[in-house]
């Protein structure tokens, strides 16, 4: 079915919400979407077959998304029952300081094993990035900017690595490989998505997880979306491969100052990671 959802904070955006809800109901509570994934990454350990990543992105806090929905997808995240989750960025569109204790007391509640790992977007580095950081840090969550953060079982490693923000040049690729050992599988952060030709050509990632296109938010049939940002044109939502690695682009949650989606739900990303050995179809 052709399905249309429309946030406007406007009179026609009322009446056009008030013309499709028969489609759809009028929050994300109701029509987030949980997409589960099963992915192989050729340098897995045995150890961490099996193992469970959510990835959740794009919240854009107080521009459509607010507490209840925000609240509502922690809650699913949580359902999931994570060894860990992702954040690849864009907390905000602007103005964190209003929005910093709503996102405390959401981010706080996340329970996974082995913790909560995030990078910046763009909004964010336009914003208040030193704010942003210290919600992170507030929260629990580790900061992966420019960094990375091995987990280990037995003999294997499985590395988490995160690159700040391509379009605000606050990238810096280098630095995460002079610290990624040579074995072991790498999955990489990066809000951009169109940052994968430059991570794939380094042949050291097994898979990049990014947002920022939030799906293009209109999506219209055969034609695809006309709205998309900047470093997001080339592999603005879903799965990809790019010259011999995975990448996986997220809808995201919220919407930017277009506060339109159509025919493009909300998304968190449930991954279970498999080596190659123990595949699963």
């Amino acid at each position: 079915m052709f399905a249309v959802r429309v946030f406007l904070h406007n009179p026609i955006g009322i009446a056009v919400g008030e013309a499709t809800s028969l489609l759809y109901p009028r929050n994300v509570k109701d029509w987030v979407k949980v997409t589960q994934f099963q992915i192989v990454l050729p340098r897995l350990g045995a150890a961490f077959d099996g193992y469970r990543l959510i990835q959740i992105s794009d919240f854009h806090f107080g521009t459509w998304l607010g507490s209840p929905q925000l609240e509502h997808a922690i809650d699913l995240v949580n359902q999931q029952q994570p060894d860990l989750v992702a954040i690849t960025g864009d907390f905000v569109s602007y103005h964190p300081e209003r929005y910093y204790d709503d996102l405390l007391h959401a981010l706080s509640r996340i329970q996974s094993k082995d913790g909560v790992v995030a990078i910046l977007g763009n909004h964010d580095h336009w914003s208040d990035p030193l704010l942003i950081r210290q919600l992170l840090e507030q929260a629990g969550i580790l900061d992966l900017s420019n960094s990375l953060y091995t987990l280990i079982r037995g003999n294997d490693s499985l590395h988490l690595c995160g690159v700040d923000d391509y379009m605000t040049a606050n990238d810096h690729l280098g630095k995460v490989l002079s610290q990624l050992p040579d074995q072991g599988a790498a999955i990489l952060l990066a809000h951009e998505p169109d940052f994968a030709d430059v991570s794939a050509s380094t042949g050291r990632f097994d898979l990049q997880i990014s947002g920022h296109s939030h799906g293009g938010q209109v999506v219209l049939p055969w034609l695809g979306s006309p709205f998309l940002p900047g470093y997001a044109r080339k592999y603005p939502s879903g799965f990809y491969q790019v010259n011999g690695m995975s990448l996986y682009t997220n809808r995201g949650l919220g919407t930017a100052e277009f506060q339109v989606r159509l025919n493009c739900r909300p998304e968190i990303t449930a991954f279970t990671l498999h080596p190659v050995k123990s595949r699963t179809e």
